[in-house]
């Protein structure tokens, strides 16, 4: 989970794009801190930072598809909101605790890759791969009125169905 962001950053469309952003720009310096090797090798038995970016990837990919579709297509598929839509800090608590010994990524698990003849132009791939998911995101997201990121619910793997801003 990113780090904790202002609440009233996430509070409207246009300050969760903004938002993205910046988290998006906080990354990449983060990511830029690895050699290639570091970057493409696992961290003990957990996945390197390319395969947790290639996870995010593939997350924002699937929310950007949902965001795609009409909302009415979204509202008869995955249900409207019965309440308000909780805040950053809800869902980050709720989804945390979710996260129990045992809880697999799923179909959001980067699939495993042979080792890269140029491990450089890899990473190239990666990032550039993760920089346009979250330009198609954010593209998404704000062709999304207010009243639709609240009423609308995309599935969330572990949390059920959650508004399209959060819970």
């Amino acid at each position: 989970m990113p780090p904790s962001r202002p609440a009233a950053a996430l509070e409207t469309r246009d300050g969760f794009c903004a938002a993205l952003a910046a988290l998006h720009e906080e990354s990449v310096a983060y990511w830029q801190r690895f050699t290639t090797a570091q970057f493409l090798a696992p961290i003990g038995d957990a996945w390197s930072p390319a395969e947790n970016v290639r996870h995010l990837t593939k997350s924002m990919r699937a929310v950007t598809r949902g965001l795609r579709l009409p909302t009415f297509v979204v509202r008869l598929s995955f249900g409207g909101a019965p309440g308000a839509s909780h805040s950053y800090e809800e869902v980050r608590t709720r989804y945390l605790a979710a996260l129990t010994p045992g809880i697999t990524a799923g179909g959001f698990a980067p699939e495993p890759r042979p080792a890269p003849s140029d491990p450089e132009a890899e990473r190239q791939r990666i990032m550039d791969h993760h920089a346009t998911a979250v330009r198609e995101l954010t593209g998404a997201a704000s062709r999304w009125s207010e009243r639709q990121l609240d009423r609308c619910r995309l599935p969330h793997p572990l949390l059920g169905p959650i508004t399209v801003r959060a819970g």
